[in-house]
């Protein structure tokens, strides 16, 4: 130890650098309230309503049921989880079939779930999806 006080200055940055690793631990744990789930696909499946919502040629992010499901033609459909697959935040927005996770700016295509942007390096994982009646089902059995 080299004997000298530690300056206000040297206490106050090692206090901030506490706290800041503090909300990274924060915003990576599955006790977070952004969005993470221990499981990122649905278990059971799930209604997601009309098929109309999605767009042909677009995406729709459904928050709440953690997917992210794609048109890429009339009557076809394919779902992805919308977590990511970094530290497992959960997608807020789809733009231009582009979701975007806000923890650490990586980007998705949501048509196939490929990494656009990371620093995730993992595609999300695909979930079965079907039409029927107008209506979407995702999850196992879909």
């Amino acid at each position: 130890m080299s004997g000298s006080p530690a300056t206000r200055r040297t206490v106050l940055k090692g206090a901030a650098l506490v706290g800041t690793a503090g909300l990274g631990a924060a915003a990576c744990s599955t006790d977070s309230k952004l969005g993470h789930a221990e499981t990122p696909t649905p278990t059971a499946q799930v209604d997601l309503g009309a098929a109309d919502a999605v767009p042909v040629g677009g995406s729709k992010l459904y928050s709440e049921q953690r997917l992210v499901v794609a048109c890429p033609s009339k009557g076809r459909y394919k779902a992805f989880s919308a977590q990511c697959t970094h530290a497992g935040c959960l997608l807020y927005k789809v733009e231009d079939n582009e979701g975007h996770c806000p923890c650490h700016g990586s980007v998705f295509d949501t048509t196939t779930g490929e990494v656009i942007h990371g620093p995730a390096t993992v595609p999300l994982p695909a979930v079965p999806v079907s039409a029927a009646d107008g209506r979407l089902t995702a999850g196992p059995g879909a």
